[in-house]
């Protein structure tokens, strides 16, 4: 079967090495390697017999890249962190470059070797960074911000060097050379904003109409490509083409649909791309060559740990995000193997220096997840270490908080929860790290610590020994197990309130010492199928009962030890149904100590008592005989002037808003 076969064995072993580094936590692109080193020539056993082809293949991977990397950037992306993205990141990659010459030096490297070694370690990697954020759960926080506006920059700077450093091979030619290159790049630049802008938009728009989802896919795979072939044919790199054709695209209406169809083809051609990179992988290289790869990480992981520390510090960024960013972009990244791509067929590079690339590259990335994981750890020795320094506040009382709730996280579900206590006049702190969310609360009035809740010195500042109430607003399973075992060894007796995603975790929240947990995705499917339901004129009792049997179902393992959450639940299931309101008797209501019957309630008001909780305890539909006493929370139904004639009656403080 020729090429078919090999194509038929790099998919099927990058699928199972795929599966197995989705396993233990790594990104599949270190599976795609494996698979490359699985099938090379240097491992025996089964080798691809067509692998020029293949790595012609792997060409289209290298432009799809650049073309899909081209339709995501954004200068929007870039906004919240553009200093440090289009200033910080230059300096950090010239002050790498540096590192490298500095390295090159030490093994006695020529300058110009030394310089692509330089370009090589100072590109991070986007694929391992956003998969290991994604599952610590920092994706969206401040570090995260800035590690992506980094990255962003970063890959942009692979462009011009795969046009500048093969001139190095001979500086007084290449210069005239790169002169005339940056010109022609300059001219198609210039010709595909001016008519890329106005033509291929209307082009899509033309397709689109048509309707044909497999014609938009061929239609923008074509103009990636072949805007990619017209720069290759006046001399300019064709991923260089392939990337302008994406950054047009992006500022067009169809930019979104684009990457959403372009990026399956991507992958896969981004599979054999990979795939040819493990291919040059010579497992006798890294055993006859270990000491020297082994210096090459170690300088690598520290010497590059240490530039972004010093970056971000730079452009005053302060707290855990130095430390975030220096341990999560220490690694060499996948765009470094383009890099290597283009030395290794100019002739500026030999394969030893790819080889060791290679390999440094790879024990880098599967090294990120284990180092990147020890952020917090070292962020709180730092603390214990430096207990002078003061964590960021605002709004936190003089008087400090009692008998409080501490909601860690102030997202949209945290910033909601706020809301409400804060209207109901009860004391809170919100703890969040992403600086964004923490101006939004100041500008809110709300009390605010900046950190990390999972850190002891966060909890502390925020009183949670004093508090009544912890609630977790994050899903994420890694850092609730963090918080609440922080949280329960400072005060035992708090209560827990959690968010998660999955009901698989109930048992282990359970034996955590969580007291509620509220699935959001559950519920509101349960609230999609209620209003589904009811427009299918399904009797709003069937509907709640429905409902309700579901939910009891999910959080039963929580019924036997909370009576509050059955009665909040048959609350829940009467709102629903009817136009109900809540009033509170205050001790001094006039109709305290009278029953229903006596007060008349119905046929003054119109109003009617459809429940009554006391004592923390459910009463439903009351009799006439029913006596009211002080503090009751009474259940009434009615429409507004109804409900406004009960307050009335009972002159509560419930009532103001009315």
């Amino acid at each position: 079967m020729g090429i078919a076969a090999d194509i038929i064995l790099i998919v099927l072993a990058a699928f199972f090495c795929g599966l197995l580094m989705q396993r233990f936590g790594q990104p599949l692109i270190l599976g795609y390697i494996a698979a490359g080193i699985i099938l090379g020539p240097y491992t025996g056993g089964f080798t691809i017999s067509n692998i020029h082809e293949i790595e012609l293949l792997a060409e289209i991977g290298i432009a799809l890249l650049l073309f899909a990397l081209g339709l995501e950037f954004s200068l929007k992306d870039l906004k919240p962190v553009k200093k440090v993205a289009l200033i910080g990141t230059p300096i950090q990659i010239v002050l790498t470059l540096g590192l490298g010459l500095g390295i090159g030096h030490f093994f006695g490297w020529d300058w110009k070797t030394s310089l692509w070694l330089g370009a090589f370690i100072s590109l991070s990697s986007t694929m391992v960074i956003l998969k290991t954020l994604m599952n610590q759960g920092w994706l969206g926080t401040l570090s995260s911000k800035v590690m992506i506006g980094m990255l962003i920059v970063q890959d942009l700077a692979v462009v011009p060097m795969m046009i500048i450093l093969p001139q190095l091979n001979n500086p007084m030619v290449g210069l005239p050379v790169l002169g005339f290159a940056a010109l022609k790049a300059g001219i198609f630049i210039a010709g595909m904003i001016l008519l890329g802008t106005k033509l291929l938009p209307r082009l899509l728009a033309h397709i689109a109409r048509l309707g044909s989802r497999e014609l938009f896919l061929i239609a923008i795979t074509a103009i990636g490509l072949g805007v990619g072939y017209v720069t290759h044919m006046v001399g300019l790199s064709f991923a260089f083409g392939a990337f302008v054709a994406g950054m047009v695209l992006s500022e067009s209406d169809f930019g979104h649909q684009a990457l959403s169809d372009i990026i399956p083809l991507r992958d896969l051609f981004g599979l054999l791309f990979f795939t040819t990179v493990g291919m040059l992988f010579d497992p006798s290289f890294l055993i006859d060559h270990i000491q020297q790869i082994a210096i090459l990480v170690l300088a690598v992981t520290i010497g590059k740990g240490l530039i972004f520390a010093f970056i971000t510090r730079v452009f005053n960024y302060g707290n855990v995000i130095p430390l975030a960013v220096a341990l999560g972009l220490f690694q060499i990244g996948e765009f470094s193997f383009v890099l290597a791509r283009v030395g290794v067929s100019t002739e500026s590079i030999g394969r030893d220096l790819y080889s060791l690339v290679l390999t440094t590259a790879i024990i880098t990335m599967a090294l990120t997840p284990l180092i990147s994981g020890q952020t917090a750890r070292i962020y709180a020795l730092r603390k214990r270490w430096f207990k002078h320094e003061k964590l960021e506040t605002s709004n936190v009382p003089d008087t400090g908080f009692f008998n409080h709730v501490v909601i860690a996280g102030g997202g949209r579900v945290g910033f909601q929860i706020a809301q409400v206590l804060k209207r109901a006049g009860m004391q809170f702190v919100i703890i969040e790290l992403d600086h964004r969310r923490v101006e939004q609360a100041k500008n809110a009035k709300m009390a605010v610590v900046y950190g990390d809740a999972s850190q002891e010195t966060v909890l502390e500042a925020c009183k949670i020994k004093d508090a009544s109430l912890l609630v977790l607003t994050t899903p994420g399973i890694v850092v609730i197990k963090t918080v609440v075992t922080q949280a329960k060894r400072l005060n035992n007796g708090i209560e827990i309130v959690a968010r998660t995603s999955c009901p698989e975790y109930f048992d282990l929240l359970k034996d955590l010492g969580v007291s509620e947990v509220v699935i959001p995705e559950y519920e509101a499917s349960l609230e999609l199928t209620r209003q589904s339901l009811l427009r299918l004129k399904v009797a709003a009792t069937e509907v709640q009962r429905y409902t309700d049997t579901i939910r009891h179902e999910l959080y039963e393992k929580w019924f036997s030890e909370s009576s509050d959450y059955r009665t909040l639940s048959q609350l829940r299931g009467a709102e629903h149904q009817f136009d109900l309101q809540w009033i509170q008797l205050d001790a001094d209501s006039p109709i305290i100590s009278k029953s229903i019957g006596e007060i008349g309630i119905r046929k003054k008001t119109g109003a009617s008592v459809v429940g009554v909780v006391r004592n923390e305890e459910l009463k439903p539909n009351p009799d006439a005989e029913f006596v009211f006493l002080p503090n009751d929370l009474i259940a009434i139904i009615g429409n507004n002037d109804n409900r406004k004639a009960f307050c009335l009656i009972a002159s509560s403080s419930s009532c103001d808003d009315f």
